[in-house]
């Protein structure tokens, strides 16, 4: 029975041993195998000696005797913790950062500094306060682009030794102090205050400038408009009143002519063959001669047609004066004495008689009685 345990035995070590070296196969297979993603590079050492970086992909390696370290190819972005500093005004701020960073040369960054990351975060933050200091407090507010190429300018050269490449700073925030926040916000609320009141009093100026020149001009046109207006009522007027004069004397003219026409009626009616005619009734009659055509009096079988009137007796009625008047009416310097042509119209309208306008039928028995008195006298 004991040889039957002790193989028995025998046989569960072997399979045990079996099982452990099977381990070891698969673990040192392992450890052989190193994958490196496509951003990366890892650089390895054996036995603590640097022997070289290991590319994107797969790669063989001796087991348990290599060590890699792995970097990231892209570019990476680096906080800056909020910084306090002292202008060169004496102004305390407070400000932050972001650098962004790119390892180029992954020997570099592992044989010459011990932390790349660490070692460029800190950097950044001495060389922030330091270009802070050097700068007056309106031109940290102010040249955010001025401090971000300062920090980066200081940062390339000790980073290009690492193998780290700067690709871009740039400061978010730039705060001073709450005392001096307030009193800017004092100084920018008057200067608004100031602004303001400058613009409002601008624009009060203008707009009475504004109103001024508009109502100058608003009573340039309202006086040339009435002007005007009173122009053409004074020609209108004027041109009404010479057509009433007009009218009373061609009504007086017809007057004469019946007066006339009555007269020589009555002398028709005497004893006497012969009598004489005033020049001026002849005229008159001559001139209303087409008013007798249809009557029986003919002249050598032809009927009494109108003659014009002569020179005397178109100067006596003032007919070659109309023209001349109405067109003396458009100048408009010309004074007319418009008043006293409107009283003589009404004056002939109404049958009126004043020293200088007389009545038709006193004018037609002066002229008549003139007249048979100097036919008499050269009778006689």
């Amino acid at each position: 029975m004991i040889p039957d345990v002790v193989l028995q035995s025998g046989g569960d070590i072997g399979a045990l041993i079996a099982v452990v070296l099977f381990l070891i196969a698969v673990v040192t297979a392992y450890q052989s195998i190193v994958i490196v993603r496509a951003y990366e590079k890892q650089a390895y050492t054996r036995f603590g000696k640097f022997q070289g970086l290991l590319e994107p992909g797969p790669n063989f390696v001796l087991p348990f005797v290599t060590k890699t370290y792995t970097f990231d190819m892209r570019t990476q972005t680096l906080d800056v913790p909020r910084q306090e500093a002292i202008t060169r005004d004496n102004s305390p701020v407070t400000a932050d950062a972001v650098v962004y960073i790119k390892v180029m040369d992954a020997k570099k960054a592992f044989l010459e500094v011990d932390n790349y990351k660490r070692a460029v975060s800190n950097l950044a933050q001495t060389t922030l306060r330091a270009v802070l200091g050097d700068m007056e407090l309106d031109d940290t507010l102010n040249k955010r682009q001025e401090i971000n190429a300062k920090i980066r300018t200081e940062l390339d050269e000790p980073t290009d030794e690492w193998g780290i490449r700067v690709e871009s700073v740039e400061v978010r925030e730039v705060n001073p102090s709450r005392d001096v926040q307030q009193a800017m916000e004092k100084q920018t609320s008057a200067e608004r205050r100031r602004r303001a009141m400058i613009l409002e009093a601008q624009g009060e100026r203008r707009s009475a400038i504004e109103k001024a020149q508009g109502d100058k001009q608003s009573n340039i046109i309202r006086a040339q408009g009435e002007k005007q207006s009173q122009i053409l009522e004074a020609q209108g007027d004027a041109l009404s009143t010479v057509l009433r004069a007009k009218s009373a004397e061609s009504m007086g003219e017809r007057a004469v002519i019946e007066k006339g026409m009555n007269t020589l009626e009555e002398i028709g009616k005497g004893e006497s063959n012969t009598f004489v005619l005033p020049q001026e009734l002849t005229s008159l009659v001559s001139r209303y001669g087409k008013h007798l055509q249809g009557s029986d009096i003919k002249e050598n079988g032809h009927i009494l047609e109108a003659l014009d009137f002569d020179e005397e007796t178109r100067e006596l009625l003032g007919l070659d004066n109309i023209e001349e008047i109405l067109g003396e009416l458009e100048d408009e310097e010309e004074v007319i004495d418009l008043e006293q042509m409107e009283k003589e119209a009404q004056a002939v309208k109404a049958g009126e008689t004043s020293a200088d306008i007389k009545d038709p039928d006193e004018i037609i028995d002066e002229e008549m009685g003139e007249e048979f008195n100097a036919a008499e006298d050269g009778a006689n």
